[in-house]
């Protein structure tokens, strides 16, 4: 029988995780989630080699995980001369002999590079499809030698039951990137505190989370005022989402843009 009353009696157990995965997605959406509970899971360096991660309640992929006291993971060693990024995520695995799930934090180390640093491959597991380990991204611990840099969030938080329909896509020291969405179309808006003031420099944002992230390579046009800070913002389908300064003289101070845009399906 197909047709299954999931919070319904059956006389034996029956209610299994893929139904709550099923259920969850079709009710909020198939991408990861954080919520605003406990500490939101934020993080921070108690040592160059120590990141802890506070209390929160998450889902990944439709599966609810909390943390219910603050939780320790380790970041190795930097080199001298070479930078790096690793990506502390939440890491979900379904043993294959005894079906037995759970979910813990790991860090995923990036390559080191002498110039640029790239975030590492985050595989991609699919648990609806039968996959047994599944990756969430939560934060990005920059490195430049043996120096950790702050780590950036890489999740929005949503409040309880959407009690808001403004969601903060991006929170950062300099800024936050805010928005909306109804069905298939976004709008975002950028109210950042400060600018790059080189003629031809640039900025980022940060990455905005799955579910928020254009079809296509999305661009639009910050005019200034006066022939100056003219600068072109640009959003990738992987959710970069940046800006560049198109020459001439360009203002430091706080600037606010918005954009709506298809999202990726």
């Amino acid at each position: 029988m197909t047709i299954e009353l999931v919070d319904g009696k059956a006389g034996t157990a029956h209610i299994s995780s893929e139904d709550k995965a099923i259920i969850h997605q079709s009710k909020f959406g198939a991408s990861d989630m954080v919520y605003a509970w406990g500490d939101a899971l934020k993080c921070t360096m108690g040592s160059a080699n120590k990141a802890t991660i506070g209390t929160g309640c998450a889902s990944i992929q439709g599966l609810d995980w909390h943390i219910t006291a603050a939780e320790t993971v380790q970041i190795d060693n930097g080199s001298q001369g070479m930078k790096r990024n690793d990506i502390i995520a939440a890491h979900y695995n379904r043993d294959s002999t005894s079906g037995i799930e759970k979910v813990e934090l790991v860090v995923l180390k990036g390559t080191p590079n002498a110039t640029t640093a790239a975030d590492p491959t985050i595989p991609d597991g699919k648990i609806l499809s039968g996959a047994t380990d599944a990756y969430q991204p939560l934060w990005r611990i920059p490195l430049d030698g043996i120096t950790v840099g702050t780590p950036v969030q890489l999740f929005s938080t949503r409040n309880a039951l959407w009690d808001s329909v403004t969601q903060t896509l991006i929170n950062s020291q300099y800024g936050t990137v805010t928005g909306v969405k109804a069905g298939n179309v976004a709008q975002i808006l950028v109210q950042w505190k400060s600018a790059n003031t080189a003629s031809w420099g640039n900025g980022l944002f940060g990455t905005l989370p799955e579910g928020w992230r254009p079809l296509i390579k999305t661009e639009w046009a910050y005019s200034g005022r006066d022939g100056g800070s003219q600068r072109v913002f640009t959003l990738l389908p992987d959710g970069t989402f940046g800006y560049s300064n198109r020459g001439a003289a360009q203002n430091g101070d706080s600037f606010t843009t918005s954009a709506t845009y298809i999202v990726a399906g």
